[in-house]
């Protein structure tokens, strides 16, 4: 579908299995030692772009699922029989995040044992049953059973994205790409709040809102049957002519054997073995681990999602519609996220991180300073609608898209699907815990004090960041393994 370049231009030797090739370690090394470690000219970005933009339909379902109950509520609740029952309302947005942990235990173990490719069209067939399942129910039970299905398929796509297009991109435009996941979940959400929007106008108008979620599903699973598997999965897998194949689809044929010697050259001679979860939590791949799972906590515990489920109330306070508001922070949102994607490859992952992160606990003081007693009226109003504005803006800088992209970068290829996988599920259940507890939080504390909490997370992530995060911009996935985990 997206062909195959430069066929005839290729000289590395094409063997079947790590097993019998002859490729040594020593002509690699001389390719390296004579000056060809560095590509002359970079690879042509327009050969892997489709391959970036079909991986990213999962994370527009992603976004589109996380927002697709967000209207409709009400109006499902009246046609289900649970219009009042609050327990009821949170399960059926909950049950779809209960299903994303589970979804996200596994991803790993489903990436690597049978790839990337594969575990996209896998992750898409539970959305497709969920929102049919959804879209024709008649009892809540129904509506639960679906939004946990779809929640499975919606754990797994985001970190196999992540994996995906951080190994199948070329170093130059990696942070780039790596930010189409953040735009298309950006996407999904307003796709999702739009398409919701005639909802009370028109009856069962929600079950369309479901069926339309199974059009990208399909399309995802139909068109990753002519994308390219990632090179670095069949290179673990001893697949070497493969994986040559498949980096000559994405990079052209000029670019193949640098590409190839490349991973020969961070190849420890372990890929083969199985990854235990030991090694992962207390082993010689803890620190990277850590550094992971801290990131996507401090993410979650930064109050993002606290003030997504406030924003309608503060701009309720403001005297704008619901409608309205949402439309507000989806434009705050896409704006960071085209930002972001400009300036990923340019400024770098860590700048990105820690002004983004900076930019948060400025957002979330504002908003201390609109929910104190010293300020009222109007200019509290101001301060809550413009640092919640700013909070999304940088949000979607930095902290949002730069995760899912530098932790596939910074694991090793040996443990990057199942490590993405740890690190995932830790994202999941902190999110789960903050939309859990923050009413209650917020009843107890009040706005001032829980925001306060949330700008003291961003300013610990700032520090976090500078002292653990390393720059991965326009360096090899073999560079950056070769850099923080010497071999041994």
């Amino acid at each position: 579908m997206w062909g195959r370049q430069g066929e005839a231009s290729v000289t590395y030797k094409r063997v079947s299995s790590r097993d019998n090739t002859k490729v040594d370690m020593e002509e690699s090394s001389a390719l390296f030692q004579n000056g060809m470690g560095q590509e002359i000219t970079n690879p042509s970005w327009k050969l892997s772009l489709p391959h970036i933009i079909v991986a990213t339909i999962s994370s527009f379902l992603f976004g589109y699922h996380l927002g697709v109950v967000n209207e409709p509520l009400e109006t499902i609740a009246l046609d289900l029989g649970f219009s009042g029952n609050t327990l009821a309302e949170g399960l059926v947005v909950s049950t779809c995040l209960g299903g994303a942990f589970i979804g996200s235990l596994f991803s790993g173990w489903i990436a690597d044992g049978i790839g990337r490719r594969r575990a996209f069209q896998l992750c898409a067939l539970p959305m497709i049953i969920g929102a049919s399942v959804s879209a024709t129910t008649k009892s809540l039970e129904g509506m639960l059973i679906g939004r946990f299905l779809v929640g499975t398929g919606m754990g797994v796509g985001p970190p196999v994205a992540s994996l995906y297009v951080t190994e199948v991109s070329p170093a130059f435009v990696r942070g780039t790409y790596g930010s189409f996941i953040q735009l298309a979940t950006c996407l999904g959400l307003m796709g999702a709040l739009f398409i919701g929007i005639p909802v009370k106008a028109i009856i069962g108008w929600w079950r369309i809102c479901f069926w339309i979620a199974t059009v990208p599903a399909g399309i995802l699973a139909f068109a990753m049957m002519f994308c390219a598997e990632s090179p670095h999965w069949l290179y673990k897998k001893g697949r070497i002519a493969e994986a040559e194949a498949e980096f000559e689809k994405l990079l052209g044929g000029s670019h193949v054997k640098f590409a190839m010697a490349d991973l020969h050259k961070s190849d420890r001679g372990d890929e083969t073995d199985a990854v235990k979860l030991s090694e992962l939590l207390y082993g010689r791949h803890f620190r990277v681990v850590f550094i992971g799972s801290t990131l996507f906590a401090l993410q979650q515990l930064s109050g993002i999602n606290a003030v997504f489920y406030f924003s309608s109330t503060v701009f309720k306070s403001a005297g704008v519609p619901s409608d309205l508001a949402n439309v507000f922070v989806g434009i705050a949102n896409l704006s960071g996220s085209i930002t972001a994607m400009i300036l990923m490859d340019k400024l770098g992952r860590k700048a990105l991180l820690v002004w983004s992160f900076f930019g948060m606990a400025v957002a979330m003081s504002v908003q201390v300073a609109g929910a104190s007693s010293f300020i009222s009226g109007s200019g509290a109003v101001f301060l809550s609608v413009s640092g919640m504005l700013l909070f999304v803006l940088t949000f979607a800088l930095g902290a949002g898209p730069v995760p899912g992209l530098l932790l596939p970068e910074i694991f090793p290829n040996r443990i990057r699907a199942k490590a993405m996988a740890v690190c995932m599920s830790v994202h999941w259940v902190i999110n789960f815990f903050v939309g859990l507890l923050f009413l209650p939080l917020l009843e107890q504390l009040g706005p001032q004090l829980l925001y306060s909490m949330f700008c003291t997370f961003c300013l610990m992530a700032v520090v976090f960041v500078k002292r653990n995060v390393v720059e991965t911009k326009g360096r090899s996935l073999q560079e950056i393994e070769i850099a923080l985990l010497p071999q041994e």
